[in-house]
């Protein structure tokens, strides 16, 4: 009888724990669970960060690291472009013509955008992109919308669309010209595609008189029909190539029933995937390839920003996410924290609860639950932050309904406030970092300052002034490594900012912008790895990553605020308290991926 070692050049392992990254198909055995084991791929789609500004019919290509989305519709015709990392989404360059529904090829770095419709006309247009711009190239010849496309941005594809009706036209692009080729066997609007100029795909769409399942193949000369999708459906979006495919999402026609189905396509026929997108959506935007693809935007009841991303993979991964942690106590906005406290030692203090007016109460957190601890001597609100739970820093704020700001300063030790040093500038919605012995304190209301100071456990010092008047931006990080990011920097909405900086103990230097500009949120992590949470205006659930360079989109928070306080990392933050009033709190979790072991059994 031939042996597992003869047929896989391996002997079965005796092992009392499981490996780390073994091969798929790798077969163990465990003597502390009595079992041979192996790893096995799946198909599984999971949550990612969301898009940055919700929308649908936007046009999508790229890898599932190397993402691209543009244009679309929002609340109006959009030319918002935005590049995908694999973990979070980051703003890219405008189209030159705002656009939904256009065809989509090529890369992050080597875009290509044709047609669409601009709310007027159907558009002839195409764009060229190179990582940062727009370039528009020369036009297609039969202007239209809701094509497929695919390819490269110098070995382009589009076909079918609309016009007046349903087309069949298909046209080559070869980095200069658009050239006609050999038409569609069926007309038809909002396909599914993927593949290359040469080796094309074409499933589902709608020619004028319902959705279709039937499919094309392009050889770079003729379409070709072949087996059709098991889900009729139009508006779906695809990823892959011609021998190695997908298809998903859409609608049954007119919008509805939105569709989850995942369809796998091998070079002749399509199977439906166990794997369905967790939010079934039409007029999505998409790419990447048959084992890692990701899926964006979309409409559901209304404009999405969900991302989702499709793996088949011996891991098991699981997005980064907020979930429910213990609620505060007593619940309140305009609270300060303890910036440099952890998800499991966090401080809250001071606040303003509606009907009950500022508040001078302290809540500490132990990573399942809230408690009581000693109360600020001067009740207040909007003040700012700095140390841990047991050495604890307060500043400024409000203390009555008089806009002027408070100087003084009171420091926790675990249990008791205490006066310290008075501020030299009085503030409300200050940036707070630091310790409790080497803390900073920057900008803030509500005169809207760049005033800094550095505090010593005793007195302040002011030291180089930020680059910006603003009032309500995060602070993190130290004493001589501190970071501020938003704010406002005039009253209303017109005042948000996105600006950044960041200081190196001596002066402050601008670095890059978050994607999304907004005041009232809070910070969590260090200079060079934080996290921007919530804030308005209106009330955000977004939330950033920065990476020390870039700013990236990652898990919104369950429940949107502002006037928050928060602490942590950006693999492991809190953010508690807000407006609207309230007490919930949230736990953040990075993004996780562990073996899928599982027991072989025989019968």
């Amino acid at each position: 009888m031939t042996t597992y070692k003869e047929l896989f050049g391996k002997a079965v392992k005796f092992l009392d724990t499981d490996p780390v990254n073994e091969a798929e198909g790798q077969v163990w055995y465990n003597s502390t669970t009595g079992a041979f084991r192996s790893v096995v791929a799946s198909a599984a789609w999971s949550a990612a960060s969301p898009v940055i500004t919700a929308r649908t019919q936007s046009g999508g290509t790229g890898l599932q690291t190397a993402g691209l989305i543009f244009g679309g519709y929002s609340t109006a015709y959009t030319n918002v472009t935005e590049e995908y990392n694999g973990s979070g989404w980051s703003n890219g360059g405008n189209l030159n013509t705002s656009r939904n529904l256009p065809g989509a090829g090529g890369t992050q770095t080597a875009g290509l955008a044709a047609t669409g419709f601009d709310g007027t006309s159907n558009l002839s247009s195409s764009e060229e992109y190179d990582g940062s711009t727009w370039s528009n190239g020369n036009p297609v010849n039969t202007a239209r919308r809701d094509v497929g496309g695919c390819g490269t941005q110098t070995a382009g594809l589009v076909f079918g669309g609309y016009v007046a009706a349903a087309s069949n036209a298909t046209e080559e692009y070869d980095g200069t010209s658009w050239v006609s080729g050999n038409n569609m066997n069926t007309a038809r609007y909002a396909p599914g595609d993927f593949g290359t100029q040469t080796a094309a795909v074409s499933a589902t769409g709608n020619p004028g008189t319902g959705v279709v399942s039937s499919a094309e193949e392009y050889d770079g000369t003729s379409w070709t029909s072949v087996n059709p999708v098991n889900t009729a459906r139009e508006s779906s979006q695809g990823a892959g190539i011609l021998t190695s495919g997908l298809i998903f999402g859409g609608d049954g026609g007119g919008g509805s029933p939105l569709s989850a189905a995942t369809e796998t396509y091998d070079g002749t026929s399509f199977t439906t995937s166990p794997a369905s997108l967790a939010t079934a959506r039409t007029r999505l935007s998409g790419g990447g390839t048959s084992s890692a693809a990701f899926a964006a935007t979309g409409f559901t009841t209304v404009n999405t920003a969900v991302t989702e991303e499709y793996n088949v993979s011996s891991s098991i991964i699981t997005g980064a996410a907020w979930s429910s942690g213990g609620s505060l106590s007593t619940a309140r906005f305009g609270l300060a924290s303890a910036t440099s406290g952890t998800q499991d030692a966090a401080l809250g203090f001071g606040g303003y609860t509606p009907g009950t007016g500022k508040r001078n109460s302290t809540e500490e957190y132990n990573g399942t639950s809230w408690s009581g601890g000693g109360n600020l001597g001067t009740a207040r609100y909007y003040l700012g932050g700095a140390g841990t739970q047991t050495a604890g820093l307060g500043f400024g704020g409000y203390a009555t309904p008089s806009p002027s700001g408070l100087t003084a300063t009171e420091e926790y030790d675990g249990s008791t406030w205490t006066a310290g040093g008075g501020l030299n500038t009085s503030r409300t919605l200050a940036g707070g970092a630091g310790t409790q012995t080497a803390g900073l304190a920057f900008m803030g209301g509500p005169s809207r300052t760049t005033a800094t100071e550095a505090y010593d456990g005793t007195s302040w010092t002011s030291v180089n002034p930020t680059n910006i008047s603003k009032s309500g931006t995060t602070g993190v990080g130290t004493q001589s490594a501190a970071f501020a990011a938003g704010g406002s920097t005039a009253p209303g909405v017109p005042g948000l900012a996105a600006s950044a900086e960041a200081y190196d103990g001596t002066s402050w230097t601008t670095v890059n912008s978050m994607n999304k500009a907004r005041t009232a949120l809070w910070g969590a992590g260090t200079q060079s790895a934080n996290l921007a949470i919530g804030g308005s205006s209106p009330v955000f659930a977004d939330v950033e990553e920065y990476d020390g360079t870039n700013w990236a989109t990652t898990a919104s928070l369950a429940t949107a605020r502002n006037h928050l306080g928060a602490a942590g990392t950006v693999s492991s933050a809190l953010a508690f308290g807000g407006d609207p009033s309230t007490a919930a709190t949230e736990e953040y979790n990075e993004e996780t991926s562990v073996e899928n072991y599982v027991d072989i059994t025989t019968s």
